[in-house]
């Protein structure tokens, strides 16, 4: 049975994005999948790293983050929250980054979640390795993304190569921790959709989800 952690970053609960994410939970439950769902502007999740994320510190006269971390993880020292988050990433076995495209990039509640949560001493560092050797070969991870613009953006217009736009996550984060990474879910422009292009792309990542155990990683 698959254990997926989906982490959604949308303000708004009614935005196609949004509906990505129900359909995505709704399609693994179906198949059998324990499906949890960190919505994080829901949560007001904290997307700031700092001291505040240890109930104590190692060194109490120089910070550095990463080696708090290490040193947190070592000692059970991170706070509730983003304990509580660290232990869903550990109980995956699939992860989706549910998120709109901003600024060519992460909304920053996400890009802090990864911060807090992908740390230095449980994802890698530490003695760990990373890419082929990662810590997490056995989770299989994607991007679900929605865009402003129409796909032809961002094949031969001006904002560049989807895929170059996306290399930090599945190559930076995905890949860099160990995952096998898919191909991301795109859908281009919904805001710019009819109810039925819209309806259509909703069939199309039902399809991508049931088809993911056959596709192709992006590396390896």
């Amino acid at each position: 049975m698959n254990k997926v952690l989906i982490i959604h970053a949308h303000p708004e609960p009614r935005s196609f994005c949004a509906s990505l994410a129900g359909i995505a939970s709704e399609a693994l439950v179906k198949e059998g999948c324990e499906v949890q769902v960190s919505d994080l502007y829901a949560m007001n999740f904290n997307p700031v790293g700092g001291e505040h994320d240890f109930s104590s510190r190692g060194n109490a006269d120089y910070f550095k983050y990463q080696l708090e971390q290490v040193h947190a993880w070592e000692n059970g020292l991170f706070t509730p929250e983003v304990q509580r988050e660290m232990d869903k990433l550990e109980w995956c076995d699939t992860l989706i980054f549910n998120f709109p495209l901003w600024w060519f990039g992460l909304p920053a509640i996400l890009k802090g979640w990864v911060d807090r949560v992908f740390a230095m001493g449980m994802v890698y560092g530490n003695g760990k390795g990373v890419y082929e050797n990662g810590t997490y070969p056995h989770k299989t991870a994607w991007a679900c993304l929605t865009t402003g613009g129409p796909e032809v953006a961002y094949n031969t217009g001006r904002n560049g190569d989807i895929m170059q736009i996306l290399y930090p996550i599945n190559h930076g984060m995905f890949y860099f921790a160990g995952m096998r990474v898919l191909q991301p879910f795109i859908s281009y422009g919904p805001a710019r959709k009819t109810d039925e292009e819209r309806e259509a792309e909703i069939q199309r990542y039902i399809a991508y989800i049931a088809q993911r155990r056959e596709a192709a990683p992006l590396y390896g």
